[in-house]
């Protein structure tokens, strides 16, 4: 049996949801069950670096520097290696506000290029 679920609540679709869709800016950004999502997602923190410098097989969803220090959430099932990098378990509303945040982003980067064509 499916049910379609929708809230913002993302606490709650946790509790009951097996499988997950996030759709933002008219566009699927994720899907899939929801202990797979989570499980190839990592939170990673560590000393400040440019996240284009990250092991290839990660996928930055999402990058935020504050006081020299830098948090990844990055999707992938390659181990992390790097000691400098503190590895934690991603919950289901940061990964959610992750994609969507990132899908915004994109559609005012888009906006901002028909703007000056």
């Amino acid at each position: 049996m499916s049910v379609v679920l929708s809230s913002h609540l993302v606490a709650d679709l946790e509790r009951v949801c097996g499988y997950l869709i996030v759709l933002a800016a008219a566009r699927v950004q994720l899907a899939g069950e929801v202990r797979d999502l989570l499980a190839g997602h990592h939170l990673l923190t560590g000393p400040q670096r440019d996240p284009a410098t990250v092991p290839p097989g990660w996928q930055v969803i999402s990058a935020s520097d504050t006081g020299g220090q830098t948090t990844l959430l990055v999707r992938g099932d390659i181990p992390v290696h790097d000691p400098a990098w503190t590895v934690s378990q991603v919950g289901l509303e940061d990964l959610v506000l992750a994609y969507m945040s990132r899908a915004a982003t994109a559609a005012g980067r888009q906006q901002a290029l028909e703007v000056t064509r």
